[in-house]
């Protein structure tokens, strides 16, 4: 009867097509009682190719779900178009870019199209030929989705076109064919096809702040000046010598160097460092300890010579005169080769290999893929970073070859532990402007934009999993969710913000000028066109959907309470604090682990670092294990410093971010969203208490301090007080995202990802078992 029921589903799917292709040639002045199949469009976005009759596949056990419609290739992205209703759907977070099935270009990893018949397959790449008709088409995409179509009704020459055609635009040959030149082109030319009313290039928050702050893009002299009275870096300065990037093309315009360095010193020294990247200021700790980032000295004849002076001038801005600490991070930490090597071996695991093997091997090869341990190395170093500048007041210089890469990682960490700013939406927005964007980390080489694969490695994506293992620890102390924190790892993927689309600020504005100039597009007094931000979060989601973002557990700086008619702070006892640390070993309270704890049991999750890693002296050592054993032991301060518990059970997998295409791995009303949801309902009720006590004991003192009262931030809402309904039936541990329509490692059993990448043979399914072309 099942097989029945799949055959009429399939028969009256197919008539429906059928009817609707039939009536396109109709001349009837009626309706057509098929809607027309046709993607939307965004400015500058074209159709390149197209193919009907198209079946999407959803389960891999039965076709009784396959949906039928066109496929459909853009120069912006893949989209499957279809009138069905999506099976088992009960939820969609909806971005206004993309459609539920739509693959962003420069999403997608890699191509493979299969012929059943021939048993043959075919990893495509840009300009290749296909020599057979192609039955079978297969999309593995950069952010663990597979995405798998059928053209077994489709016309066999359409679907190679369609085939070529996204191997072809998802694999440019240069930035300028990547779709943000097009959009941001159509929109210089025609300002009235702005998309949601965005301006390209504005930084606004678009998150609904209270506050209607703005996230600064340290675009300008101002910015870097705002930041130093911010932190009260009292003796350094915003230099201009690289107007016009004059100096150095991998730096920012306008950054903060030693008030004592004079613009001549810097010309003159930055000759001497790789890249001509001169030391950078990052930020300023509240005793005078600064964190600088610097490259290496290439002039070995010159090398002590200028280490010496650019010490001496960061000591001068320390009130203490405190010496400069000075950390290796080629050597202290892992490198890029080894964290993208990492990141596939991860990949694999959590696409390929099947959850019906023991518990035992699958975290055995997890722990075998190194991501974790190097996650551990990450928030370790940093960490003993933070003891540095806290404890021993002195300035910490990051040195690494380039400083471009590991740096970016390791300052933005250390300042997310320090600096409870950046543990807000608006603050990390600015941190990543600041320490990545501006500081020229290589996000189109590093994100295999143009795919070069030589250069990829995923520090980004490992900067937001050390952030989201903080957030695991310290809920409270986080203003934005993992949900914002995967969102934000998407918006790396979509070849539309500016933000993330080039290696430097000065690559923008090269690129783009040139582009205009090609395009007859007049710039005036601008450098260069103005993409799209990523932070103007209302270009991808209403208003209603970017409620997500916010962390219902999150206690800011002054939570208002009104009590006997005046506003009152409220603030946890430390009896609230140190009563969850109660019945907790010692290694978990102090996030310390000595060599005795390294227990040798077999597939052990207690990560150990590698032989070269940085160790401090041992006198050091012993200063430094204190000081983390008395932090541990106190209450948390929310709102000053927070270090990470290093020991092996606190340092976890990323499950929202790597599993949410996987169905097997879902947990239907379970997971961390059923106590978001909780804590929610329960936030609400308190801001509903707080209007109701307003209005109650209103007087005109209160009002302005209430306003942000008068709009919950919560996603989920209470209904009324004692609202005790229970959890929608959309919520599982997936949520926002739904794993229907994208396969799940079944139907590629026998695909790692690590030969099908080196080009090695693959076995697509046991249903399409082909040989290399």
């Amino acid at each position: 009867t099942e097989l029945t029921c799949s055959h009429h589903f399939t028969f009256r799917t197919k008539l429906s097509i059928y009817l609707f292709f039939l009536q396109a040639d109709d001349n009837i002045a009626s309706e057509p009682r098929i809607k027309k199949l046709e993607p939307v469009l965004l400015p500058g976005e074209i159709v390149v190719n197209e193919v009907n009759f198209v079946r999407k596949c959803i389960a891999t056990d039965t076709s009784q779900y396959d949906l039928w419609g066109k496929l459909v290739c853009t120069n912006f992205k893949i989209s499957f178009i279809t009138d069905d209703p999506m099976p088992l759907q009960k939820f969609h977070y909806k971005n206004l870019l993309l459609g539920e099935h739509d693959v962003p270009l420069t999403c997608i990893e890699q191509i493979v199209t299969v012929n059943d018949t021939k048993r043959k397959q075919k990893v495509l790449g840009p300009n290749q030929k296909l020599k057979f008709n192609p039955t079978e088409l297969i999309i593995y995409c950069k952010d663990f989705r597979i995405v798998r179509f059928r053209f077994d009704e489709a016309g066999p020459e359409s679907a190679k076109k369609v085939c070529l055609a996204i191997a072809h635009y998802s694999q440019p040959t240069d930035l300028q064919l990547l779709f943000a030149f097009e959009y941001v082109g159509e929109i210089y030319h025609n300002p009235a096809k702005k998309v949601n009313g965005i301006d390209p290039g504005g930084g606004g928050g678009g998150i609904g702040n209270a506050s209607g702050q703005q996230t600064p893009l340290f675009e300008t002299y101002s910015d870097w000046d705002r930041e130093i009275k911010r932190t009260g870096a009292s003796e350094w300065r915003v230099c201009s010598v690289n107007e016009g990037y004059m100096i150095s093309t991998c730096l920012p315009e306008y950054f903060v160097v030693p008030s004592s360095l004079a613009d001549q010193d810097l010309k003159l020294y930055s000759y001497s460092f790789i890249g001509r990247r001169m030391p950078l200021w990052s930020w300023n700790h509240p005793n005078g300890s600064a964190l600088v980032r610097m490259a290496n000295i290439k002039d070995v004849l010159q090398q002590r010579k200028i280490d010496q002076r650019i010490c001496n001038a960061i000591t001068r801005s320390h009130p203490l005169r405190s010496d400069v600490y000075k950390s290796d991070l080629d050597k202290c930490l892992p490198n890029i080769q080894e964290i993208q090597a990492a990141h596939i071996k991860l990949k694999q695991l959590c696409v390929n290999e099947p959850f019906d093997e023991t518990e035992e091997k699958w975290l055995s090869s997890l722990e075998n893929t190194r991501w974790l341990e190097y996650i551990r190395a990450f928030l370790k170093h940093s960490a003993e970073l933070v003891y540095m500048m806290e404890c021993k007041h002195v300035s910490v210089v990051l040195q690494e070859e380039e400083g471009r890469d590991l740096s970016c990682l390791a300052a933005s960490l250390i300042q997310v532990m320090l600096d409870p700013y950046f543990r807000t939406i608006v603050g990390f927005q600015s941190l990543i402007q600041k320490e990545w964007v501006m500081a020229g980390y290589q996000f189109l080489d590093r994100c295999n934009h143009l795919k070069r694969s030589d250069k990829e490695s995923p520090l980004f994506l490992m900067f937001l999993d050390c952030v989201w293992q903080l957030l695991e620890q310290y809920p409270a102390a986080f203003e934005f969710s993992e949900v914002y924190l995967t969102i934000l790892y998407d918006s790396a993927r979509i070849s539309l913000f500016g933000t993330f689309l080039f290696n430097c600020p000065h690559q923008r504005v090269k690129e783009s000028t040139e582009f205009a100039i090609s395009k007859n597009i007049q710039l005036g007094d601008e450098k260069g066109l103005r993409f799209p931000c990523v932070w103007d979060w209302s270009l991808q989601f209403s208003s209603r959907d970017r409620l997500l973002f916010h962390n219902p557990l999150y206690i800011g700086k002054s939570a208002p309470s009104v009590h006997n008619g005046a506003l009152w702070t409220f603030k946890r006892s430390k009896k609230n604090y140190s009563s969850t640390l109660r019945g907790v070993p010692p290694a978990l309270k102090n996030g310390i682990i000595g060599e005795q704890e390294f227990l040798p049991r077999r597939n052990s999750l207690i990560l150990k670092l590698k032989p070269d890693f940085f160790q401090p002296a041992e006198g050091q050592t012993h200063s430094m294990e204190q000081y983390f054993r008395d932090w541990f032991a106190k209450p948390v301060d929310l709102h000053g410093i927070i270090l990470p518990h290093l020991s092996g059970t606190q340092i976890k997998l990323w499950k929202l971010c790597y599993f949410r295409w996987v169905p097997e791995a879902q947990i239907n009303h379970g997971g961390s969203i059923t106590a978001f949801h909780r804590v929610s309902l329960l936030a609400d009720e308190v801001d509903m208490l707080n209007r109701s006590l307003r209005q109650y004991k209103s007087n005109s003192s209160l009002q302005g301090h209430c306003s942000e009262l008068d709009q919950s931030r919560m996603y989920f809402r209470a209904n009324g007080l004692n609202d005790t309904s229970g959890a929608p039936d959309f919520l599982s541990s997936s949520f926002p995202f739904s794993p229907v329509g994208n396969l799940c490692r079944r139907s590629i059993l026998g695909t790692p990802l690590s030969k099908f990448l080196s080009g090695a043979k693959i076995w697509l399914s046991t249903e399409t078992l082909a040989n290399e072309d």
